[in-house]
């Protein structure tokens, strides 16, 4: 009974390890798949930043030609306001 007793947290203790050590091993596999992602792009991937890029671009220049269109109103009210 007493043996029971002992084994029992040193198997506790060395589930933890082999959890430990399988982490260790697995971990250079799952930094060359990062790697290997970054440095690859599929052609799915590169047209999905293209236009990501180019609504954002969109959007800027909105952002823009509202801006503008604003003080271009403002300046026209202080123009008649002045007269």
């Amino acid at each position: 009974m007493r043996r029971v007793l002992l084994l029992l947290p040193l198997a506790l203790l060395l589930g933890g390890c082999l959890s430990v050590a399988k982490t260790i091993v697995t971990a250079p596999l799952k930094l060359g798949e990062v790697v290997y992602d970054t440095a690859t792009e599929s052609q799915e991937e590169a047209d999905i930043k293209r236009g990501r890029a180019l609504r954002k671009q969109e959007d800027a220049q909105k952002r823009a030609a509202k801006q503008a269109e604003k003080a271009r109103r403002k300046a026209e009210r202080e123009r008649r306001r002045d007269d």
